[in-house]
């Protein structure tokens, strides 16, 4: 069942005569009950789509349907019906978490037996209730981020909102809210739609849409998504690289690049070409390896650029080689 469907969603900026388009198109459906993530860099309109799904922004163009409640129709309901933790920390930082916790059971009209029972149910559930009385001013990121969570789950919204949850958060922090995300979805069966740059972090999805320059390029399971890539890439190290580079290069017209005292190649099919190379190779291997596509391979595949702003590492320039060659070959 959906409970969330966008049809040609569109939001256009005019700013001195020139239109900027934030967000062109865009139709898709999110189920009841699962992880939906938006996956794409900075400036690709993630946020700008969750601010409209969320009340926050008027579209430009099309229709917003979430709960069977049109969003530009009946944004109250619409609020009724979801919980929103931003990209932008939103406690206030002097006060307690049970206080901040409380001001937006307030807000919401919570029955004060049933505020009690839903803030102490929360603050266990996100490890928090040692720390209920402590001010928010003390806490680190990944605790009032945990926080959030609690707060955005306190009026039983039937979709999470998620913006860049774990934005800025060392590691273990961001494994820790993933484990609270996984255990607050399970413990309120409730669908949670999250926007992310985090490769590894659009995995927890159970589907994913891929958004770049405003549109959706690719919508599907991360199964499905890593399906789409030419292959398998063998990373192997020798002692003689150069003789190596350019017997890969001429005998299989493949692209090889050294990375960290490594080559590293693609191949459409890794474990029926392993044995073959391996036999062959007129140089000795020290080691050899196949490396499985990643999500960060199927963005580069489908946009011909990497997820990170500030450009693509090795494996994305390897893969934009064989895109081009690919394309020029057709």
């Amino acid at each position: 069942m959906e409970i969330i469907k966008v049809e040609h969603l569109r939001k256009e900026y005019h700013i001195k005569k020139r239109t900027i388009i934030a967000v062109k198109d865009l139709s898709f459906v999110v189920r009841s009950g699962e992880v939906f993530g938006f996956l794409g860099p900075n400036g690709a309109g993630k946020t700008t789509t969750i601010n409209m799904l969320c009340t926050l922004l008027r579209p430009s163009s099309g229709k917003i349907t979430l709960n069977r409640f049109d969003v530009a129709d009946s944004p109250n309901e619409v609020r009724k019906s979801i919980g929103v933790v931003f990209q932008d920390p939103s406690l206030d930082e002097k006060l307690t978490a049970l206080e901040n916790l409380d001001f937006h059971a307030r807000l919401y009209h919570i029955p004060k037996k049933l505020k009690m029972e839903r803030m102490k149910m929360l603050l266990n559930l996100t490890g928090l209730e040692e720390r209920k009385n402590d001010l928010v001013n003390t806490f680190s990121g990944g605790m009032k981020r945990r926080l959030e969570i609690a707060r955005g789950l306190l009026h039983f919204p039937k979709v999470l909102f998620l913006d860049e949850p774990t934005l800025g958060l060392d590691p273990q922090s961001r494994s820790h809210i993933w484990s609270y995300i996984h255990q607050v979805q399970k413990t309120e069966n409730l669908t949670i739609f999250l926007t992310t740059h985090y490769m590894d972090e659009a995995e927890h999805c159970d589907r994913i849409a891929i958004i770049d320059h405003g549109g959706i390029i690719a919508l599907e399971t991360p199964v499905e998504l890593k399906k789409r890539t030419a292959g398998d890439y063998i990373c192997l190290k020798t002692v003689d690289m150069e003789k190596a580079k350019t017997y890969i290069r001429e005998k299989y017209r493949v692209d090889v690049l050294e990375e960290e005292g490594s080559l590293l190649f693609e191949s459409e099919n890794g474990e029926e070409f392993l044995p073959g190379f391996v036999r062959e190779a007129p140089f000795l291997i020290s080691s050899i390896n196949i490396r499985r596509p990643t999500l960060d391979d199927v963005f580069l595949n489908l946009t011909g650029h990497g997820i990170r702003p500030e450009g693509a590492d090795n494996r994305s320039l390897l893969r934009a080689k064989v895109r081009m060659k690919t394309r020029g070959a057709g």
